[in-house]
């Protein structure tokens, strides 16, 4: 049994997520929950599985990102064997920032 399976998720938290109104209140409460560190991590990883989702290598990714190999590692990994939650949204976040450069290039 994993590390993760031993302990049961408090879902408070992530129903509580669920319940955020807009971008502004979402940046609010992760900003008063996470570490400015803590934040920046998050921020990093999930670039990291937008460039690789999109093909770049890890060379590329490194140096437009500055995340350390591990980093990118780590990502690789979760897009590929972890709990497909990348997977599930990935698709949509392109999506909206599709849709958020095209009205800003109007």
């Amino acid at each position: 049994m994993s590390k993760r399976e031993q302990k049961p998720h408090r879902d408070s938290l992530y129903e509580t997520i669920l319940m955020l109104k807009d971008l502004e209140e979402c940046k609010k409460f992760f900003e008063d929950l996470c570490t400015v560190g803590e934040l920046r991590a998050m921020e990093q990883r999930f670039e990291v599985a937008l460039l690789l989702d999109d093909g770049m290598i890890y060379n590329d990714i490194l140096e437009r990102t500055g995340a350390s190999s591990a980093t990118i590692s780590r990502v690789n990994r979760a897009l590929h064997y972890g709990s497909d939650g990348y997977q599930q949204v990935l698709p949509r976040a392109k999506e909206a920032l599709r849709e958020k450069k095209g009205s800003q290039d109007e």
